[in-house]
């Protein structure tokens, strides 16, 4: 299925980051996985990123502080956002924060390569 290019993978759970760097990848795209929104942030990566996967409950800087900062500086990634604890009014807070997506987990792979697939920039041309 895979269309390619680089997701960046926000989760502080490292047994997640894995299992999604091994469904990404499967997939055919380059994935670089991070353990906080901070480190994604400081890192550099996002040009040339097609999409980020956070989670939303994250130690420090949540998934969505990191969207804000995100659309603060002007980046316009597409962010889908996940989350283990599927709370009330949940999906709807991620969506008014410029989510392009939604998932509790546990959720599908295929479900999740979908939404990366509708939710996308364009690959590079570079």
């Amino acid at each position: 299925m895979g269309i390619g290019g680089r997701i960046l993978v926000v989760d502080d759970d490292e047994g997640m980051r894995e299992a999604l760097k091994t469904l990404l990848d499967a997939a055919g795209f380059d994935t670089a996985v991070f353990a906080s929104a901070e480190a994604l942030l400081q890192d550099g990566v996002i040009d040339g990123a097609r999409c980020i996967i956070s989670d939303i409950r994250l130690p420090a800087m949540s998934g969505l502080a990191m969207l804000a900062a995100l659309r603060a500086r002007g980046e316009r990634i597409p962010v889908i956002a996940i989350t283990a604890h599927d709370e009330p009014g949940g999906r709807e807070e991620a969506v008014r924060h410029g989510a392009a997506a939604y998932f509790a987990k546990p959720f599908h792979g295929a479900a999740l390569l979908a939404a990366i697939e509708n939710a996308a920039l364009p690959e590079s041309s570079e």
